[in-house]
């Protein structure tokens, strides 16, 4: 493995160059990588839903608990760079390593899609504001070319694709550059959650609950849905397992931040989420590209706390994409060390970065925006990615739980402990959850087509087999995953 940790009897490793992230670093990490743009734009994906999907944050919420507590006792034990990728390739081997890290590779560049036109729909919410105060024409935000019989809108792409460059060239200057982004960027962005969490829960009323379900579903098949969305709010719970090789101390920084950032972020989550629901309507909230800013005007009877949330969304977004796009480069690095991806991946700059990496994964989220706007619009364009990047992140997210499994029942012949239990229960949810993910990432509505409606699953498939042809070139080269270390019985599990 590029990082290996013995049990922890052992001394701590002398730090080594490069390890530029401590703990409010790695747990700003979590948090900015998790609060993107995804909860802000959630109310609008959730409105055909109606306020039943509070209770699909709900049970996200627990499993993304669960995940956050698997890799966080899973980082104690293999503190080793690539996270959900290093933990499959130790248990199950290469060819089981190569198609988790090239998924994950998929939801990094994929999710920085999602969260690009997520983060365009503020950016085009406050230039339209401001177009409009000054009484000019908004008309050429709507501009489209025609390309092989489908509309492409041109200024959201525009948008895009500067929201998608700008972070790769923070993260091409340096890791430390990329630290201070993301430790200022989520403070920042606990700004707006923090107001709907607190100030906007005396602004509910209750006739906005009813109906709870507009979904013309069963409620159970309501919530299930509304799941398959909520997960994308929640990605990032293992960043900064990803990204161990960055940060100082991992076999303690890294548990410690993953469980800190996510009941941090789950609090803001679903306080600030019953607080938009509880204030407006859900069919307006369906019609508004910026939810949270039409609900902050709601409940303050004015536009100026609307301008002050879209800018604060906008600096969240950057953030959120500034963190990923590190993970972009950190999961081929990890396996181009490996010999699971090809070299360039794992060539670093002067900077002390992966550029070939960041550029690559940066072009392929370009592609992926303008491919998911083609002849798409509005929510239709951010569902399809969001999904996607839900399929190919729970994919590694059930190897993670089942090499879990594997480990501790092994565990269980040689030595009890008193967390053996409590991990199998938590990996076994966390499969749970991440199996309904996927089962239900799918474009509902009867104005989709056939092709709209599964087009996260098509997407996701033709990027997994330009794969094939990647691990066929590479498993001659792939060297052999060292055996995983004991489970840690004492100091790392204390400090746990």
């Amino acid at each position: 493995m590029s990082t290996t940790r013995t049990p922890s009897a052992a001394p701590l490793a002398p730090q080594k160059p490069g390890r530029a992230l401590g703990l409010p670093q790695a747990t700003a990490l979590i948090v900015g990588s998790i609060i993107g743009v995804g909860i802000f734009n959630l109310p609008g994906s959730l409105a055909s839903y109606g306020p039943i999907s509070i209770w699909a944050m709900v049970l996200t919420t627990v499993g993304a608990l669960a995940l956050a507590l698997m890799f966080a006792s899973m980082s104690r034990r293999l503190p080793a760079d690539g996270g959900p990728y290093a933990y499959a390739r130790t248990a199950f081997g290469n060819g089981t390593g190569f198609a988790n890290a090239w998924s994950y590779w998929i939801t990094a560049w994929a999710g920085n899609a999602a969260i690009v036109v997520g983060w365009v729909f503020y950016v085009q919410y406050v230039i339209g504001g401001w177009l409009d105060a000054q009484g000019l024409d908004t008309g050429w935000l709507g501009t489209t070319v025609p390309i092989l019989g489908q509309d492409l809108a041109v200024w959201p792409v525009l948008f895009a694709v500067v929201g998608l460059w700008l972070p790769a060239g923070v993260n091409l200057l340096g890791v430390k550059n990329m630290g201070a982004v993301q430790l200022w960027t989520s403070v920042i962005k606990f700004v707006p959650l923090a107001l709907m969490s607190t100030v906007g829960l005396f602004a509910i009323s209750t006739d906005n609950f009813s109906p709870m379900n507009l979904s013309g579903d069963s409620d159970a098949q309501a919530i299930l849905g509304a799941m398959a969305l909520c997960l994308f709010s929640y990605l990032g719970v293992e960043t900064a397992s990803v990204a161990a090789a960055k940060v100082r101390n991992p076999d303690v920084n890294v548990p410690r931040s993953t469980i800190f950032g996510t009941l941090a972020t789950a609090a803001v989550y679903l306080l600030s989420l019953i607080a938009v629901f509880g204030s407006v309507p859900s069919t307006v909230l369906g019609e508004s590209s910026a939810p949270y800013s039409t609900a902050a005007d709601a409940m303050t009877g004015g536009t100026w706390a609307g301008w002050v949330v879209a800018a604060c969304v906008i600096i969240s977004g950057f953030g959120a994409l500034n963190g990923w796009t590190m993970i972009c480069a950190e999961m081929p690095l990890a396996a181009a060390n490996d010999g699971l991806f090809p070299t360039r991946f794992g060539r670093m700059s002067a900077r002390g970065v992966p550029a070939f990496g960041i550029i690559a994964s940066t072009v392929l989220a370009t592609v992926a925006v303008v491919f998911a706007n083609w002849g798409s619009s509005g929510y239709t364009v951010f569902n399809t990615l969001v999904y996607m990047s839900g399929i190919t992140a729970a994919i590694p997210y059930i190897f993670s739980g089942l090499a879990q499994l594997k480990w501790r029942i092994t565990d269980s012949r040689k030595v009890h402990t008193p967390r053996l239990v409590r991990d199998l229960v938590v990996a076994v949810v966390a499969i749970v959850f991440s199996v309904l993910f996927i089962v239900y990432s799918r474009n509902t509505g009867d104005e989709n087509t056939l092709i709209q409606e599964y087009a996260p699953f098509i997407m996701a498939g033709a990027a997994f087999v330009i794969g094939i042809p990647v691990y066929l070139s590479q498993r001659k080269r792939m060297t052999e995953p060292e055996p995983v270390p004991d489970y840690p019985t004492t100091r790392t599990e204390v400090a746990s």
